[in-house]
């Protein structure tokens, strides 16, 4: 194994300790450093792994005796003694690592000989072997963490997954959100809102600031150049921070500002809401800034790196690690002046007023910095800034109170002190990280205890504390009483400490002390609230005024009710929302205005249950409320359908509620109730369109027709024209047909006919098909008939006798085939099957003459079938004559292959040089055939012989004859098949 941190190194050395992180609790990054090799003379280094060739490299600059890391691999901790230069002895120490080799802390140790440490399995406290004493540490971890609006923001790392888990936990209610955030650097908070500091992508130098609201939700991402070591925000910018260069972005959100605020808003988005400066630079704030990292980055670093920062509205503060304090002025971020500090900070923090900065330095030591006292120095020259006296040691954490730039509580080891005017109360027991302090309160969180089991955070592990002047106030308040504690707030003035008096004045009746202790905290309600008390004379009727004033809600219904102000109960209730209250407070009495109030309070529950989507328990109650609207909603998601329409049947024609309803039954597919329910309301387009809509038709153009509707023709072509796209020209003809388009439906169908008359199917089909045509044909004609005869019946029937007008018109000037005789196709099938029936039944001669129909046909069936089947009728009937026209007929087709023509030449040779084409048979039919054939007599469709008699049968349907003898013995027309 290489071992890169011994380059250059001479002399004997020695392993002092390797550990090996086992990665149970997860790494801080994806590709961690995670192994450490440390060797006597203070040279270490941390692989990823055995082979990892480009190690984190650290020069401890000590004598080291052993290494190990915490419990999650985040903190390396390295012991052993150091050589001063002030001292002859060694000094024992434990310096802090982070994985990739940044130093974070140095614990100094007593004794003579460290030699060996531990850390406890929550990595809270560290054990040190010195001589033959253990001590034991407290480690306070600089977790990744913010509280916004109620919210605590914590993060941290799983075994199973690479990401950070972020946990938005809203302690008001008990409820958290859960974001995984990968390479998470920092959480900041300010308000409502949160800023998670990441790394964009693991190979390039970009890193992005996210900024949520209190539940996790992003808003605004910003990528950067410069790595966010440092961030802080105000109420109206993000500052982030590396070594040399610091970035300001007034980021945007959808919150009301007051005038002086949005100017100060307006004028920094003119300048640009992102600009970024090197920290040797002097702007003077004046210049419109831009966002150019070339220039911030092109010094590639400094000699003085920045070390922390912090923010106001008004003012940033940058902390570099030569002490010196840079102002600057927000948000025009223009250098103000520069402040010479003590120490190299950690940590900076202003207070309410931007007076005073709070600096933790490295060692934990907390210092104060007045930035606005001007001090004279001994050489006559005015200076702005002043070092407090105050110094407090091992702090780790400390938060400014909100409301009071005097008021301070910080941590020092495991307790809190909270400090007003530099002067310290007695502390609290306690290792909680400090969150808010407002109002005289302190809350915390005890991150050590939530981080144990970071997936169920408990509320039990947020504590409120109250600070000594609001728990003396409180005291003085039950013990001595009103007046004496008035004057003790008096020299202690705080809004807290005016509510709580004004309170307690309210609790016995004070009123003029209550009015006055709101006016002093600025409570306006709470002045009206006495105002009110003042105007009542009843005594009872103030005590239950107050009882509710302080929550108390039960113990002022009480009071109520004994005073016969069953109203007043009602209306307390009802300003709570509690309807179940009201409902049984009005059944125990009557009175004139209860029905209005019953039916409000049984919708109220309803609205209750229906909330929670228990739909059944609210029917019961929106029926006896009356609420027809919510009652509708309810049948609808139980889907009582039935319950729906009996509401919709019950309801008054035209009540706003029954378009609602019929829009329900749209939905589920129920054209009938919808149909019934629009034209209830008037509004029979909406019922037509529903019908189109579910695919009815026939509903719809009935409607159409009933109400006069002219667009009826414009939804059918277009419907026609969706099914035909999908080749459903079936369904577009039973469309057309339902809708009385039978002219539309007969050319379509004509098409099919044609279509599989060419494929040569089944000639039985093709008939059945023409047959169709024909028929739908037919009832277009007697739709015009009909249409022609109301014109004589007056002006009522102008409508229909145009249309009608206008679609014989379209008839007769069609140039369609089908249009003048629209059985022609269907008769050419018939007399083709009845043909060859006739020939394989063994009627040759009837079969010839009714092949001999065949001939007007050629449009119809191909002429090779036609000449085909007449020459072999002939040939069986021995009419060679006839035999031989159809052969030549057949030799001289165009349409025939070379082949195809040879072998009808040779059969046709075969077949005359036996039998002369001379007719061996000739009688008086072959002359009334020709005429027949002619078309001068009708030809019967049973049998295909022309009709000589004077009577004979006529179908009704297809206006085709048939022999008298022939339709006695048949109950149905042969072509059309329509009954006799």
């Amino acid at each position: 194994m290489k071992l890169s941190c011994l380059v250059n190194v001479t002399g004997a050395f020695s392993i002092a300790g390797i550990h090996w992180y086992h990665g149970t609790e997860g790494y801080i990054e994806p590709d961690c450093p995670c192994l450490a090799v440390c060797y006597d003379n203070g040279r270490c280094q941390i692989m990823r792994d055995e082979n990892d060739h480009n190690p984190v490299l650290i020069d401890t600059g000590m004598n080291v005796v052993c290494i190990q890391w915490n419990h999650c691999g985040s903190v390396l901790a390295v012991a052993g003694s150091l050589k001063t230069t002030s001292q002859d002895k060694d000094v024992n120490i434990v310096q802090f690592y982070t994985p990739f080799g940044e130093h974070l802390r140095t614990l100094k140790v007593p004794g003579k000989q460290i030699s060996a440490l531990s850390w406890e399995g929550s990595g809270l406290k560290i054990a040190l072997a010195v001589d033959s004493y253990i001590y034991f540490a407290n480690i306070r971890p600089d977790y990744k963490w913010g509280y916004c609006s109620n919210t605590v923001v914590y993060a941290y790392t799983r075994p199973d997954r690479p990401e950070y888990c972020v946990v938005f936990w809203d302690t008001k209610n008990n409820e958290k959100y859960v974001k995984y955030v990968k390479s998470l650097i920092s959480i900041t908070t300010y308000g409502d809102f949160c800023v998670l500091a990441t790394k964009a992508d693991e190979n390039q130098p970009q890193y992005v600031l996210v900024l949520c609201n209190s539940i996790g939700t992003p808003l605004d991402p910003k990528y950067i150049d410069i790595g966010p070591l440092f961030v802080t925000m105000t109420k109206t910018h993000v500052i982030a921070a590396s070594k040399e260069a610091f970035y300001v972005w007034q980021y945007r959100v959808a919150k009301k500002l007051t005038a002086m605020e949005f100017n100060q808003v307006a004028r920094t988005r003119k300048e640009g809401r992102e600009r970024i400066y090197h920290v040797d630079d002097t702007p003077s704030g004046s210049a419109g800034g831009h966002l150019d990292y070339s220039r911030a980055i092109e010094f590639q670093g400094t000699r003085d790196p920045i070390c922390a920062i912090t923010a106001s509205d008004k003012m940033l503060l940058v902390g570099r690690e030569s002490g010196t304090l840079q102002h600057y002025s927000l948000p025009s971020v223009g250098m103000v002046q520069k402040f010479t500090l003590n120490c190299h900070a950690y940590q900076l923090s202003l207070n309410c007023n931007s007076s005073r900065v709070a600096v933790i330095d490295l060692s934990g030591v907390l210092t104060f910095f007045d930035l606005d006292t001007r001090v004279v120095t001994s050489t006559g020259e005015q200076m702005v800034g002043e070092q407090l006296k105050l110094e407090r040691k091992d702090v780790w954490d400390m938060k400014w109170a909100k409301d009071n730039p005097d008021l301070f509580a910080m941590m020092e080891k495991t307790r809190m002190y909270v400090f007003r005017n530099l002067d310290p109360e007695e502390p609290i027991q306690t290792s909680g990280y400090i969150c808010n302090f407002e109002d005289l309160e302190i809350k915390s969180v005890l991150l050590d205890e939530i981080l144990k089991n970071p997936e169920h955070p408990n509320k039990d592990y947020i504590i409120n504390f109250e600070i000594r002047s609001l728990r003396d106030s409180r005291a003085l308040i039950e013990k001595v009483g009103i007046e004496e504690s008035s004057q003790f707030i008096e020299d202690n003035p705080h809004p807290r400490l005016w509510r709580l008096l004004a309170e307690a004045a309210l609790q016995k009746l004070d009123l003029q002390t209550a009015e006055q202790a709101f006016v002093r905290c600025r409570d306006y309600q709470g002045i009206k609230f006495v105002k009110r008390l003042g105007n009542l004379q009843s005594e009872s009727m103030k005590q239950a005024e107050v009882a509710a004033y302080f929550s108390r809600f039960e113990e002022a219904e009480r009071m109520y009710l004994d005073m016969d102000r069953r109203d007043l109960a009602i209306g307390l209730r009802i300003k709570l929302g509690d309807w179940f209250r009201v409902l049984q407070l009005l059944k125990t009495g009557s009175g004139d205005s209860d029905d209005a109030l019953l039916e409000q309070a049984h919708n109220a529950i309803g609205d209750y249950f229906a909330d929670r989507q228990k739909w059944l328990n609210a029917v019961q109650y929106y029926v006896q409320g009356r609420n027809q609207e919510r009652l509708a909603e309810c049948y609808y998601m139980l889907e009582d359908y039935q319950g729906l329409e009996n509401l919709a049947n019950s309801l008054p024609e035209n009540n706003k509620l029954l378009p609602d309803i019929a829009y329900m039954f749209v939905r589920v597919g129920m054209c009938e109730q919808a149909v019934s329910a629009f034209l209830k309301c008037n509004r029979p387009k909406d019922a037509v369109d529903t019908c189109v809509h579910l695919n009815q038709w026939d509903k719809a153009v009935e409607l159409a027709k009933n109400h006069n509707m002219k667009e009826i023709g414009s939804l059918l072509a277009r419907y026609a024209s969706h099914l035909l796209e999908k080749n459903k020209i079936f369904d577009a003809i039973e469309l057309y047909r339902k809708a009385n388009y039978f002219f539309e439906a007969a050319k379509l169908m004509f098409k099919i006919a044609d279509e599989e008359s060419k494929k040569r199917t089944k000639p039985l089909r093709v008939k059945k098909l023409y047959v169709l045509s024909a028929l739908l044909i037919e009832q277009c004609h007697e739709q015009i008939q009909n249409a022609q005869k109301g014109k004589v019946k007056g002006k009522s029937s102008e409508a229909a006798s145009a249309l009608a007008g206008l679609l014989e018109e379209d008839v007769l000037s069609s140039t369609n085939r089908f249009a003048d005789n629209a059985w022609r196709g269907a008769e050419a099938y018939h007399f083709f099957i009845l043909a060859q029936r006739q020939l394989y039944k063994g009627s040759v001669q009837a079969a010839l003459k009714t092949a001999l129909h065949l001939r007007d046909y050629e449009d119809i069936i191909p002429a090779v079938e036609i000449y085909s089947l007449l020459a072999l009728c002939a040939c069986a009937n021995r009419a060679f004559d006839i035999c031989s026209k159809a052969f030549v007929k057949l030799e001289s087709l165009e349409t025939l292959r070379p082949e195809q023509r040879q072998q009808y030449e040779d059969l046709a040779l075969e077949i005359f040089t036996r039998h002369s084409p001379k007719s061996n048979k000739k009688s008086d039919l072959d002359d009334m055939l020709d005429s027949s054939i002619d078309g001068k007599l009708p030809v019967c469709v049973a049998t295909g012989d022309p009709i000589l008699e004077q009577r004979f049968w006529m179908c009704s349907v297809c206006k085709h004859c048939m022999k008298p003898k022939e339709a006695s013995s048949r109950s149905f027309c042969p072509l059309c098949h329509s009954t006799i």
